[in-house]
């Protein structure tokens, strides 16, 4: 069966066509234009369309080197179906450096948007409209907020079989089972009947190679999943995914001077100290305690704490001690896709 072309934003692929193209966008003050810009791989052959986002926060940038790497790779030439790569959805907050739009708003709360409404609302329904709505699978990339790094990880709806099998085939140690969040891309395109991922690793405003490459290489694995790529021999060990169904943020119980002792990946048991918190002569203040046996996922970089304020992301599994494992495991892993 001959398959049919492809259009975007006006733009029409051929089958067997590559294309970048720019979704417009309102002006800035200065009448500078502005677009999203988007890459289109349209196969020859037929198979599923898949979209992988960057910088919907327009900080977390580690998602635009892994679209870049990616569109680079020899592998996407003869896909099956279509990919879409996104490598800034939030082009504003990457000009400012910030997770936000001009307009204070966080665009990954504003889906599905409205053609009449904010600015936030705007771009959320071009975006759902030009992308999302063709879409069968999507594959979301996020880091970890300003000083803080988060471990590799994919968050989703993991209680929904396709969408765990994707994230398992992904092959990084941690999923989490993550509630979809109302005006968030994922349940705008769960609304659409897409099943997607969200990719969380790094830390935002930052490059972290070790993130960078895991993505690129889950990505590849996705798509060999859903069919658009040939599968290949698994090399090196094959990770088991650990499930965690909650997670909690433990919070710094004085405020001062912190010296971590736990780091990403670290398997911790109930009332291992986490950090230490001094005051500016070096006294001690006080000690961050594990709550419950776990997983370090997120952590704050930044060594000043205020009361109250969210120190280590850990989540909570049956058998925690392996992930550590896994994680040295991936670090092996890990090749050059071409």
């Amino acid at each position: 069966m001959k398959r049919e072309n492809f259009t975007i934003g006006g733009e029409v692929i051929k089958p067997g066509e590559q294309k970048r193209l720019q979704l417009q966008m309102p002006p800035l003050y200065t009448d500078t234009s502005m677009g999203i810009p988007v890459f289109v791989q349209h196969g020859k052959r037929p198979g599923p369309t898949l979209f992988v986002s960057a910088a919907i926060h327009g900080d977390e940038l580690n998602g635009i080197e892994i679209v870049s790497r990616l569109i680079k790779t020899r592998a996407i030439q003869s896909i099956r179906g279509t990919l879409i790569a996104i490598p800034m959805v939030n082009v504003y907050g990457v000009l400012n450096q910030s997770r936000y739009l001009p307009d204070r708003r966080d665009l990954n709360r504003c889906f599905p948007g409205s053609k009449k409404g904010s600015l936030a609302g705007r771009i959320a329904r071009l975006f759902l409209d030009e992308i999302v709505s063709k879409c069968d699978y999507g594959i979301d990339l996020h880091t970890g907020a300003i000083h803080r790094s988060n471990l590799p990880q994919i968050r989703a709806n993991l209680d929904d079989q396709a969408t765990r099998e994707m994230a398992e085939a992904f092959g990084v140690p941690v999923l989490l089972n993550a509630d979809i969040r109302d005006g968030s891309l994922r349940q705008a395109a769960a609304d659409e009947g897409a099943k997607v991922l969200l990719y969380e690793a790094g830390q935002a405003l930052r490059y972290d190679e070790f993130s960078i490459s895991v993505g690129v290489k889950g990505i590849i694995k996705v798509m060999r999943h859903v069919g658009m790529l040939n599968r290949t021999k698994v090399e090196g060990h094959r990770i088991k995914p650990f499930v965690a169904r909650q997670s909690g943020w433990v919070r710094a119980n004085e405020s001062g001077f912190v010296m971590h002792k736990a780091q990403l990946g670290d398997h911790v048991v109930k009332g291992d100290v986490l950090a230490v918190i001094s005051n500016p002569f070096g006294e001690l203040l006080g000690t961050i305690d594990s709550p419950s046996t776990g997983v370090v996922i997120g952590k704050q970089n930044i060594p000043l704490a205020q009361e109250g304020e969210a120190i280590y992301h850990i989540a909570y599994f049956t058998k925690p001690d392996e992930v550590a494992e896994h994680v040295e495991m991936l670090q092996d892993n890990l090749i050059v896709v071409d």
